[in-house]
């Protein structure tokens, strides 16, 4: 059952890119990022971000999870790129493992002022790219710029997305480079979560990346937690985390 809901989802996928590509329409994920682009986002405390819905944009829950991701796209001490700032916690990972170059893409302007705010524009040897990363990257290729990390954790996209995203990849890192992502498909499925995980395993190496997961712990199950959040988002009590070397294509 694994084997066939993988290879039909990879069916899908291939299907539904070229569909994409031939066809000169807008696509329902950039219908639903530029929505929530355009969306007021807030900062509930220092515990979380909520959408216009009420919906966590991201938590400090994570925060553990976080460390351990700057951990795996950090190891090399090269640049680093991330993707979604949200509340900054990866991106404060990141700083402190003294990196040799930080770049932050953030689409959303609320974000974006909070950033000003807490005075990232100002941080040495960090540089912000404003504007969605289906629009920067490709200025970034262009520019021949390579990283030796990226992590991408986004809100309002779907797999889908995130298979665009993937198909960049080699024009961005160099060999030997980490790649890593904010693992929350099918959080409350622990078979098509796994389903996925398999899914991402084999389109990633097929671009020339090695994938391996390790399981970290999480506990996330306090009704504190999810206080003030209209739709609890994690239920597992483990994380499977991606680190995906780049081998080269």
């Amino acid at each position: 059952m694994m084997d066939f809901a993988v290879r039909d989802e990879i069916a899908r996928g291939k299907a539904t890119l070229a569909a994409r590509r031939d066809a000169d329409v807008e696509r329902d994920d950039d219908v639903e990022s530029a929505k929530y682009l355009a969306t007021k986002v807030t900062y509930d405390g220092d515990d979380k971000l909520l959408d216009e819905e009420g919906d966590a944009v991201m938590m400090t829950w994570e925060a553990p999870l976080m460390e351990a991701h700057a951990d795996v796209i950090c190891a090399a001490k090269g640049r680093v790129l991330n993707v979604g700032f949200g509340m900054g916690v990866v991106d404060g990972c990141v700083r402190a493992r003294r990196t040799s170059g930080h770049t932050i893409i953030e689409a959303h302007p609320d974000v974006r002022a909070h950033m000003t705010r807490q005075g990232w524009d100002d941080v040495p040897g960090v540089s912000i790219e404003f504007g969605r990363w289906q629009d920067v990257l490709p200025k970034l290729i262009k520019r021949g710029v390579k990283f030796d990390g990226v992590f991408f954790d986004t809100y309002g996209e779907d797999y889908d997305a995130m298979r665009i995203f993937h198909a960049m990849l080699p024009k961005i890192m160099n060999v030997g480079g980490v790649y890593s992502y904010f693992n929350g498909m099918c959080p409350d499925n622990i078979f098509f979560h796994m389903v996925y995980n398999r899914v991402a395993e084999e389109e990633l190496r097929a671009k020339g990346f090695k994938v391996t997961f390790d399981v970290v712990a999480v506990d996330a199950s306090a009704d504190d937690i999810w206080k003030g959040v209209k739709r609890r988002y994690w239920w597992g009590d483990k994380y499977f985390l991606p680190t995906c070397v780049y081998e080269g294509a």
